[in-house]
């Protein structure tokens, strides 16, 4: 039984990251085809380790419309602690780049109720369901 429930968290994990992809995938497709609109994938080294606590490497994904700064978190579910993970993310890239996000978005179809209430202490736009999304 262990067995078998390790297997099917794997491909779940696995099936995850595969969504996230597709979906960033898509989402810049669906942007960059509008004329203001640029959406970035960017790794940054955080040598001091400000957000995991060690030193490692740190993906954004940047959403640029009229000069406005969108830090975006696409997850195919989100916790409390990814949620203070990711508010770290932006803080650490406000920083390098002393430039303040205008924007703070998550899109994860799987949030936690207490992800939720952080997203919501901290500003951060927050798309949890298809219908929840505004276009």
């Amino acid at each position: 039984n262990k067995r078998f429930e390790s297997t099917i968290g794997a491909l779940g994990s696995r099936w995850g990251i595969a969504a996230e992809s597709s979906f960033r995938d898509a989402l810049k497709d669906t942007l960059e085809s509008r004329s203001d609109v640029e959406v970035l994938n960017i790794t940054e080294y955080d040598a001091d380790g400000v957000v995991f606590g060690h030193p490692d490497q740190i993906e954004f994904d940047i959403i640029i419309k009229n000069g406005q700064l969108t830090i975006c978190e696409i997850k195919s579910s989100m916790s409390k602690s990814d949620m203070y993970a990711f508010h770290r993310k932006v803080r650490f890239y406000e920083q390098k780049y002393n430039k303040k996000a205008d924007m703070m978005m998550v899109i994860s179809p799987m949030t936690d109720t207490k992800a939720k209430a952080v997203a919501e202490k901290f500003g951060i736009k927050l798309y949890s369901y298809a219908d929840n999304v505004l276009l």
